[in-house]
């Protein structure tokens, strides 16, 4: 893709030109948290040094306040496809967002009812559910994988899920493999037999469109800080489920939707940050554009060329490990396969552990990750623990050239 303006997106990243012993930085443990542009720090910043205020209020800080989390609201439902702004629910991060509605969901639940869960995702989706059905009596049943390609083995999904079933939680993408999940067709098969779905799709939003819509599922949560934004959590419910569920909060906190749901106050600083980062995407996808494109339309002509870029980048690497000896890739290697795989590549070899790749990595300036990256179950499916694997994830900010070298010297650390 020669027309992708890579130089103009890496200079909008001061991150990048770190130097670490001499060797220029590569950030290629996206998949754990992006970097981020200098437009959401001059956000955070602002907010902090000049409309930093609680909510509610007639003075100009506070209105200030309420207009910057309406107007990041406003930006998450572009992000997401939905078309009430008010179905966006801000928290912590994901895995406190999903214990709270888990908890809440697990409150209507009783014995006979059964949760589906995946051998495939991060343990925020995993764990929440496994918890809410153990305290209100209903069962667990599991989709397993098949341990040649990261894929979820459809007897599996078939056996699961079936009229007892409440609730379906799966992820988007897998963080480990970069497996993409037929999320459309799960919620498909789960709604006719009136389950709800739950979609993790923190490791999915910095590499595709998200269109809850389209998916037909009913909640949906994500992370800003992996789409280089700050580490603020992101829930999309639908507007009628948000306002009737029993959710656990002050009796002085808002009734209304979805501020029952926030509880305490939140970090609006880091909600500044997050409406800075989907702008990020949204010039994107105007400057490729040429056009004054409206927010979600922006996304969309972004997210249809970073993942072109991407992909490129991801089979570059996958080609490029497969010729070194001793190197296991975990997941899709095949390229016909290739529109289920996310750019995020991990592997073994036969011989050192993830750990100590990952640390001669380091030494020459090459940040990836080691371990199993809290997708315990998929680590413990593929006989990986307690060791793990190294994975290494591509993100739009990442070029040819950072792959190449990685693989050289990957290659003389294996020697």
């Amino acid at each position: 893709m020669s027309d992708y303006p890579i130089a103009e997106i890496r200079s909008r990243f001061p991150g990048l030109q770190r130097v670490v012993n001499g060797n220029q930085a590569i950030f290629f443990d996206g998949p754990g948290g992006s970097q981020s542009p200098e437009s959401v720090g001059d956000a955070v910043k602002h907010y902090l040094l000049h409309q930093n205020a609680n909510v509610g209020m007639s003075f100009a800080t506070s209105r200030e306040t309420d207009a910057m989390i309406e107007q990041t609201m406003r930006a998450c439902a572009d992000l997401v496809g939905c078309e009430d702004h008010r179905e966006i629910v801000f928290g912590q991060n994901m895995t406190s967002l999903t214990i709270q509605l888990a908890s809440a969901l697990g409150r209507t639940w009783g014995p006979g009812d059964e949760v589906v869960v995946t051998r495939s995702d991060h343990d925020a989706n995993v764990r929440p559910w496994v918890l809410a059905a153990q305290w209100s009596g209903a069962s667990v049943r599991w989709i397993d994988i098949d341990p040649q390609d990261c894929t979820h083995r459809a007897e599996t999904i078939d056996d699961s899920i079936n009229d007892s079933t409440v609730m379906v939680a799966i992820g988007a993408a897998s963080n480990f493999s970069g497996t993409i999940n037929d999320v459309r067709g799960i919620c498909a098969k789960a709604h006719s037999v009136g389950a709800e779905v739950f979609v993790d799709a923190v490791h999915y939003a910095p590499h595709g469109l998200i269109d809850v819509r389209e998916m037909g599922c009913d909640y949906l949560a994500c992370s800003s800080y992996k789409f280089f934004g700050t580490h603020q959590g992101i829930l999309w419910g639908r507007f009628d489920r948000l306002a009737e569920l029993p959710v656990a909060k002050l009796r002085v906190s808002n009734e209304e939707v979805p501020f029952r749901w926030m509880t305490g106050t939140q970090g609006h600083e880091s909600m500044a940050g997050t409406l800075a980062a989907i702008e990020h995407l949204a010039w994107l996808g105007r400057m490729l554009s040429s056009s004054d494109l409206s927010r979600r339309q922006a996304l969309k002509v972004a997210f249809s060329e970073i993942e072109e870029y991407e992909m490129d980048l991801c089979w570059r690497m996958i080609e490029g490990l497969d010729r070194i000896d001793g190197v296991k890739i975990w997941g899709i290697t095949d390229p016909s396969m290739k529109e289920h795989r996310a750019p995020t590549v991990s592997f073994t070899h036969h011989s050192r552990t993830a750990q100590e790749i990952g640390a001669a990595l380091a030494e020459r300036g090459i940040f990836a990750w080691a371990g199993n990256f809290y997708a315990l179950e998929l680590s413990e499916a593929l006989g990986l623990e307690p060791e793990g694997a190294l994975r290494v994830g591509i993100l739009h900010y990442n070029t040819a050239e950072e792959v190449d070298r990685f693989l050289d010297v990957l290659s003389r650390i294996l020697e």
